[in-house]
This record gives C-alpha cells, sequence and structure tokens, in this order.
C-alpha cells in the first residue's frame, strides 16, 4: 500500500473546499484520514518529507492553533525546529546578499582592512582592530574580525634566537615533559621523563598516579644525582612545574629555561617523544595498570634506544647502533621481534 502526499498547493485549494461542506462530513472524512496516516505510518515510519511539506506545515502554525493535535506523522518539535532552520537561513541570506553589490563590496573592504591592520601592528589582537573599525564607523562582531585574522607565525627574530641557542647548546641541554595514559578502568596515570637534546636519551622517566611538585623534586633529584647532568633544562608552564621544581634544580646548578605561552615547539624534543610514544606503542595496548605501564615503557626505551634510528641524529640510534657488515654471501636477513611484534629490528645472520 502506498500513499503519496498532496502537494501544498492542492492542500491549500482542498482546504478552501471544506469550508463548503457540511460538519458531520468533515468529522467522518478526519476519521478516515487519520486512520489512513495510521496505516501508512506503521508501514514507512519515517516518510519522505519535501521542502516544500515543511514550508506548509510551518506556515500552518501560524494560522491554525489546533495543527500540533492534528499532525501524526510528524512530532509539534520537529515544525518548530524546521521553523527555526529556517529563520537561521533566512537571516544568513539577508546577511549575504540584502544590500546586492554594495554588501559584497563593503564586506570585501573590511576584510582587507582587518588584513591590513594586523599585519601593520603585528602586537594587535581582534579586540584592538574590531575597536579601530568601530571608530571607523564600520558596524562589524568581533567574532568577525577573529574569523579573518591573517595567521601570523612568532617572530622571526624570536624563532631564529631560540633555534640558535638549542644548537649552541645542545649538548647542554635536556628537557623534561609529563604525559597522561588511561587505564582499562580510566583512571589517569602519568608518565615523566626527561630527554636529551645531544643524543635524544631518556635520562630519566617514572610512573605514577598522583604526580606533585614534591614528587617532582623527587625525580630530578634521581635523575641527576648520578653521572648524568645539564646545564639547562627546559620545561613548559604547567603547575606542577612550580617555583618549588625550579629552585631544586638551582640547587643542582642547572638553569630551568621556561617555554613561552602556548609554544609547544619551543620543547619540540619533548612533544616529538610523546608523540612517538603515543603512536609507536600506547595506540595499540590498553593499559592494565602501573606496573604494566612502566614494563611496557622500559621495553619500549630499550628498543628506542637501541634499535630505533632518528631522523634528528642522522639515521643513527642513540646509543649508536654499530653497522653490521655481511659476515658471508651465504648471510641471510632475520627479523627479530621488538615490543611483543609491533616493532623489528633486522640482522645478518650467517648460514653456518
Amino acid at each position: 500500500m502506498s500513499i503519496e502526499f498532496l502537494s501544498p498547493i492542492s492542500v491549500a485549494f482542498r482546504s478552501l473546499g471544506l469550508v463548503f461542506r457540511s460538519k458531520a462530513d468533515l468529522i467522518l472524512e478526519n476519521v478516515v484520514l487519520r486512520k489512513q496516516i495510521e496505516i501508512l505510518k506503521r508501514q514507512n515510519p519515517r516518510p519522505a518529507i519535501t521542502k516544500a511539506d515543511r514550508i506548509l506545515f510551518v506556515w500552518l502554525t501560524k494560522l491554525w492553533n489546533g495543527l500540533k493535535n492534528a499532525v501524526l506523522f510528524v512530532k509539534p518539535e520537529t515544525v518548530v525546529v524546521w521553523h527555526r532552520r529556517g529563520f537561521r537561513l533566512y537571516w544568513d541570506f539577508i546577511s549575504r546578499h540584502g544590500h546586492g553589490h554594495n554588501n559584497a563590496e563593503r564586506r570585501r573592504e573590511i576584510r582587507r582592512l582587518i588584513k591590513q591592520m594586523a599585519l601593520a601592528n603585528p602586537t594587535w589582537g581582534a579586540p584592538r582592530i574590531h575597536g579601530e573599525l568601530l571608530k571607523l564607523g564600520f558596524r562589524v562582531s568581533e567574532r568577525t574580525v577573529s574569523r579573518h585574522m591573517p595567521k601570523r607565525r612568532p617572530s622571526a627574530d624570536k624563532h631564529g634566537t631560540w633555534l640558535t641557542f638549542l644548537h649552541n647548546h645542545r649538548h647542554a641541554v635536556a628537557a623534561m615533559d609529563l604525559f597522561t595514559v588511561p587505564t582499562l578502568f580510566f583512571r589517569q596515570l602519568y608518565c615523566f621523563f626527561i630527554i636529551s637534546h645531544d643524543k635524544r636519551k631518556i635520562v630519566h622517566f617514572n610512573v605514577t598516579f598522583h604526580p606533585t611538585a614534591e614528587w617532582v623534586k623527587s625525580q630530578l633529584q634521581t635523575a641527576f644525582s648520578s653521572a648524568h647532568s645539564c646545564k639547562y633544562l627546559i620545561h613548559d608552564r604547567s603547575s606542577l612545574f612550580s617555583a618549588l621544581v625550579d629552585q631544586s634544580l638551582r640547587s643542582l646548578g642547572i638553569e630551568p629555561i621556561k617555554t613561552s605561552f602556548q609554544s609547544p615547539w619551543q620543547n619540540g624534543v619533548a612533544e616529538r617523544f610523546v608523540g612517538s610514544v603515543r603512536r609507536e606503542i600506547l595506540d595499540h595496548v590498553i593499559i592494565l595498570n602501573k606496573r604494566h605501564l612502566y614494563r611496557l615503557f622500559h621495553e619500549y626505551l630499550d628498543y628506542y634506544h637501541d634499535d630505533r634510528t632518528h631522523y634528528g641524529l642522522d639515521k643513527e640510534t642513540p646509543y649508536s647502533r654499530p653497522v653490521q657488515a655481511r659476515p658471508s654471501d651465504m648471510a641471510k636477513i632475520i627479523d627479530l621481534l621488538r615490543l611483543g611484534g609491533l616493532h623489528h629490528r633486522y640482522a645478518w645472520k650467517d648460514a653456518a
């Protein structure tokens, strides 16, 4: 059984014809129509509704208060949603095309001014540029200004100075950071590590559920009480790396270097290590508990130091993996599994 919906024009003409019919006929016809709609709804719970149908229902809500009780296959809330959607489309059309060519030209002029002001005044943000546009008589929102602001890279001088510092002091520079790992039961574990810049070696790592500044201080004392040492230690502005931590570093003869706000590139070596850990192991396993994470992290560091080549080290490993010459013409390459087969190391093996 298939019942097609009438077009909006047909519905309008039929509605006019109802005026001249008796009340009894209208009641009976209404019962029959509603029964047919109920049958149709059972066969096709979600009938196709065109844009014209939506417009008709929205229009009828303005003319007839009883529409909510008459409609069966469309919820009254759905009609309200259609109306609000149409309202947004209407004002979007008005804002874009309401004034024709002049409006489009004015928008282009505003975009040009925003770009011009932003490039000419590197320290100006969207609020400052918005205020300047208001003073010029342009009625525009601050959100519009933010949307059309050109992307500005960090100052070339500042960027170059930082890279020069890292290059000249990389043998005396290390970095520390924390990253989180969810366990099987959604508890958050925190991994702390210190990485040297010269050979990308992990100087120290540990895992905890409850990191504090005192805990970080104890990790630093453990890491730098042995032969490992550095002159500068880079860290971000996390609340865990507080004044207490900086004071502890200075007592060890290490100068703490804080990165700028929202500048992860200034601690790029540590950030890249976190990305490597996630891509190469954490994205492939579910951590059960603290002991499980500690064991996996230890296995990964063995692979990271001894087997894994690094772009930043000219395809060398942190522990300088030696080049293995082919022992004989009969030798074959064997596959050595690492981290349960997630990664591999390859080596020559003599057939004899």
